[in-house]
């Protein structure tokens, strides 16, 4: 189906009933309100020298009449309502234009529309990263005042299937000191480079989710060519039966825990050691136990309830609250609910199958990746609810076993950081087809350690080609340094994963990496110099070309590393040669730190004895670098098989 189709026929289906209850008299004669795409509001930007298209809702089977300035333009609705309306491209205006929409019955107007270039900023946290939390924030809010820069926020929401309509209001807005500080740092300081250097008009569309796997943000075409139709009917699935959904997918995550830890403890709680739980919260407050130094893992929760046959036969309803961050939880041996989230409360339906006379046990596996887990609400929320009957409180009475698994489960199709196309469907669809200059991309953190980054990002960027037009440009942000310096050479699964950035940004000439490498801060994963990282996005959205690793090929005995993108030379600040270089067995083991040294545009590595069929740079969580161009634009991480030496 293609994104026209189920912009249509998925979401226009809600905002068709939505506008029909709001309609009153007019949906009792059949007529749909009109309705535009929600990007179509007043203060927004026209994507310059590409044709325009203009989506919306009428009544089926009506004719819909539009002005774009002084150029008109018909359309029909078909028989879901959807109408799209065409118009030619404009050149690059600061004047307001009028855009009016009339369906016969209902006209409306958007006033005050610019003409220039439009960006969708997308991505996790340090593309959400606030601009008033920047390096300079307040200073750079106190001086954002722009007319000709538009700035719109898209909320934060998740569906199972693509929607026609956002979560909340997206009003666009013009960039002042009322408008920038909670908007993304990286996205305002690229828009506001763009300004400067191009003088026209800048919309920024700021759509990003912290702790966000990229898969959340696939469109269903990319999610089925990835994860396969079983995975997108399980998604499916859940919209209508959760618990059925939960059944299907709980034989994936038991088969992760039984391969990492071992046992199953849902089905033989007393195969672990319990502790009793000091109260109910956060783990980094359980004083005198390894939570609260190391509040990451898996931990099982446990919670016994007695209950007389007429009380298992009605079934019930087990309240949570808050768990930090995901859940796969279980009463006697039955998977109830698995959900990812650290913002909302956790209620699972438990059937009267799944009961029985006397002590039934809970079990919940709680996985924290990050900073506290474990419960986050009142004790008084913690119940097990009776259908038609008792509540019981679970507010004391809990124990707790610290799991052996050394990784984080599988997460299921729906999961709300982590669920296929969740993100896109409910915060990138309803944007319709209009055309855009291009994405910048900033995310990667969350998927660190799930392989095969490069095949979700090129599915990614191939989505935004078909949704908002062929050419548009991609910026990859690489991944900032953050984590523990290395002393010598090491495995990197975030190294591992620029190079997949690097890749995927090399494939096509309408993509760019622009690295952030440099710019980090090895103790915090949310590094505040957002402004350089503007700057670069700006310099790459212009097409400026970006230090890229060309070739490394052995010269005698050295490894000559040639790169493109360097304007005048390479130098190497503070030192007599670039940091981080590594030569390698062609395996990628057996790599050690090598001396290397500047020749303009090149490095060379002098061979040392040992094997060099692989040329690694930066390959560390937190490198130290020191390799950059004229422009202060650094090299980015890489990893490259050496060539032989050619032969005339």
């Amino acid at each position: 189906m293609t994104l026209a189709r189920q912009w249509r026929s998925e979401g226009a289906r809600l905002s068709i009933l939505a506008a029909v209850l709001v309609a009153g008299v007019g949906s009792a004669h059949g007529a749909t309100p009109l309705a535009l795409a929600p990007i179509w509001g007043d203060h927004g930007v026209i994507q310059r020298d590409q044709p325009i298209t203009i989506e919306g809702q009428a009544t089926p089977g009506h004719t819909v009449k539009a002005t774009l300035g002084d150029v008109a333009a018909t359309a029909a609705s078909d028989s879901s309502g959807h109408f799209a309306l065409h118009f030619p491209p404009r050149t690059a205006s600061a004047t307001p234009v009028t855009l009016t929409v009339s369906d016969g019955a209902e006209t409306q107007r958007v006033n005050d529309l610019l003409v220039g270039d439009v960006w969708l900023c997308s991505g996790q946290s340090n593309m959400e990263y606030a601009l008033i939390r920047a390096l300079g924030g307040p200073m750079h809010v106190a001086l954002s005042a722009d007319p000709e820069l538009r700035l719109v926020t898209i909320p934060k929401a998740i569906a199972l299937t693509p929607q026609s309509q956002f979560a909340g209001p997206t009003p666009w807005v013009a960039s002042s000191r009322q408008s920038t500080p909670q908007f993304s740092a990286a996205c305002y300081f690229m828009a506001q480079n763009l300004r400067k250097a191009l003088h026209v008009p800048i919309g920024a569309i700021h759509s990003s989710w912290g702790g966000s796997q990229a898969r959340a943000w696939l469109s269903p075409q990319a999610g089925a060519q990835i994860y396969g139709a079983a995975d997108m009917a399980l998604l499916k699935r859940f919209s209508t039966d959760k618990l059925g959904a939960v059944t299907q997918f709980a034989p994936t995550w038991q088969a992760w825990y039984e391969g990492t830890a071992g046992g199953q403890p849902w089905r033989n709680p007393d195969s672990l050691q319990w502790n009793a739980v000091p109260k109910i919260s956060g783990w980094l407050a359980w004083e005198g136990t390894p939570l609260a130094t190391h509040a990451t893992g898996t931990v099982w929760l446990r919670h016994q309830v007695t209950l007389t046959a007429q009380q298992a036969k009605a079934g019930a309803v087990l309240k949570l609250g808050i768990l930090d961050d995901m859940d796969m939880t279980y009463v006697n041996g039955h998977a109830v609910g698995n959900s990812f989230g650290w913002d909302y409360e956790r209620e699972y339906p438990v059937p009267g199958s799944f009961l029985h006379a006397g002590v039934n046990e809970i079990m919940v596996a709680v996985t924290n990746s990050y900073a506290d887990g474990g419960f986050q609400s009142a004790p008084d929320k913690l119940a097990f609810a009776v259908n038609g009957g008792e509540r019981i409180p679970l507010a004391t009475g809990w124990r707790f076993a610290i799991s052996g698994a050394k990784t984080y489960p599988p997460r299921a199709p729906w999961d709300a950081n982590g669920g296929i196309g969740v993100m896109h469907n409910r915060m990138i669809a309803p944007l319709g087809h209009i055309a855009l200059k291009g994405v910048a991309w900033y995310q990667g953190e969350s998927d660190v350690d799930i392989p095969d980054y490069d095949k979700r990002l090129s599915a990614l960027i191939e989505g935004w080609h078909d949704q908002f037009g062929k050419d548009l440009r991609t910026l990859v942000v690489q991944l900032a340094n953050y984590g523990p310096v290395q002393l010598a050479a090491a495995p990197s699964n975030t190294a591992a994963l620029r190079e997949d950035q690097r890749h995927v940004a090399a494939a096509d000439p309408r993509n760019a990496l622009v690295t952030a490498i440099d710019i980090g801060e090895r103790s915090d994963i949310h590094p505040a110099n957002k402004e350089e990282l503007g700057r670069r996005l700006a310099m790459a959205a212009q097409g400026q070309p970006m230090p890229m690793p060309l070739s490394a090929t052995h010269e005698g005995n050295n490894v000559r590393v040639r790169f493109s993108g360097i304007e005048s030379q390479l130098y190497a600040w503070s030192g007599v040669g670039p940091l981080g270089f590594e030569l390698c067995a062609a395996t990628g083991k057996t790599c050690r730190l090598i001396d290397a040294r500047v020749d303009g545009d090149s490095v060379i590595l002098p061979a040392d004895g040992g094997p060099a069929d692989l040329v690694r740079y930066a390959w560390a969580d937190s490198p130290i670098v020191n390799l950059y161009d004229a422009r202060a634009l650094p090299v980015p991480g890489f990893a490259m098989a050496v060539s032989p030496p050619s032969h005339p």
